[in-house]
């Protein structure tokens, strides 16, 4: 099978700012699939992919999610509704949000308030039963001749799975391998994981990261952002940050306190890490950079110190 059988197209979902979070159309054939969904803003941006590559909607067989995060999979409902015939392919413990994502969708505007809810994620509705199909470990489903394979991958959620395309040699990864957004990329690599709550596992995380590495794939197609050739280099830097994670967690969960004061005291170790990460990688980090980081390193405090404090509970239960 020739890679030009095996056409690929990285769809930028402009989820906030451009090059934040990316979609994918793999065609084979007469069928396409799309991988992640982004947000339902993002739909329009999908489509024209779909019609500049000469297909129709009624050619997407598959509509895929790597986990139920809002900008993987926000835009399933209106992308499902758009495909007349696609299927939607989602981890056994995410389909049911997707079905009825009532839960989801509260929570989410809990958060963000109403009005920033709507203009990020608009629109989300519940997608027929009949029409989500769950993969489990090491499913498989065809995609013209070609062949689509799922592998679960605990770490950063316990509903995200990876989707391996051997006819492209390449695995889309949703947030399990990180994130390299390709704005902080101008003078070397910088990788660094996502470790958002609640479901936050650093030794699932380093399995998950070990797992996508040892697939020898020629690349990886990340949601955060874009496709990469260097897994050996990303992998390595996502160990030494997870290392970090572990030792951060373990020293809040000693020191005692609420999730609160857990975050206070790692947030201020993590703007330190990026600090040094980026001067090793020879980047002067301007004003954009910092804002797009502290997003990242916000959530990623949060997640350490909800599994800090949950360390903590359970030591002293």
């Amino acid at each position: 099978m020739s890679m030009d059988e095996a056409k690929l197209t990285t769809i930028d979902g402009d989820y906030v700012m451009p090059g934040l979070a990316a979609t994918y159309l793999r065609v084979q054939g007469d069928e396409a699939a799309f991988i992640e969904t982004c947000t339902s803003q993002s739909v329009p941006q999908m489509l024209a992919a779909l019609a500049e590559a000469g297909l129709t909607p009624g050619q997407v067989r598959w509509v895929i999610v790597t986990h139920v995060h809002l900008d993987h999979a926000g835009g399933a409902s209106a992308l499902m509704q758009a495909c007349p015939q696609a299927q939607l392919l989602a981890h056994p413990r995410a389909a049911r949000h997707l079905i009825d994502p009532s839960r989801l969708v509260a929570s989410a505007r809990q958060v963000y308030g109403a009005e920033k809810f709507d203009r990020l994620y608009g629109a989300i509705e519940p997608i027929a039963a009949e029409r989500v199909k769950t993969m489990e470990d090491g499913q498989e489903v065809q995609l013209g001749d070609a062949h689509l394979q799922f592998l679960h991958t605990r770490g950063h959620a316990n509903h995200h799975f990876v989707v391996v395309d051997h006819a492209r040699s390449t695995v889309f990864t949703g947030d399990t391998f990180g994130l390299v957004y390709p704005r902080l990329q101008r003078a070397g690599r910088l990788a660094y994981p996502s470790t958002s709550p609640t479901d936050f596992d650093v030794e699932a995380a380093h399995a998950s990261i070990d797992r996508i590495v040892s697939l020898n794939m020629n690349s990886a197609c990340l949601t955060h952002f874009g496709e990469i050739r260097d897994l050996d280099v990303v992998g390595g830097q996502l160990h030494r940050w997870l290392d970090l994670s572990e030792r951060l967690v373990s020293q809040a969960a000693a020191a005692g306190g609420d999730a609160a004061a857990m975050e206070a005291r790692i947030r201020p170790e993590l703007d330190r890490a990026m600090e040094q990460a980026a001067a090793e990688a020879g980047l002067a980090l301007d004003a954009d950079d910092r804002k797009l980081i502290a997003f990242d390193l916000a959530l990623n405090a949060q997640g350490l110190a909800f599994a800090a404090h949950k360390q903590a509970s359970g030591a002293g239960a």
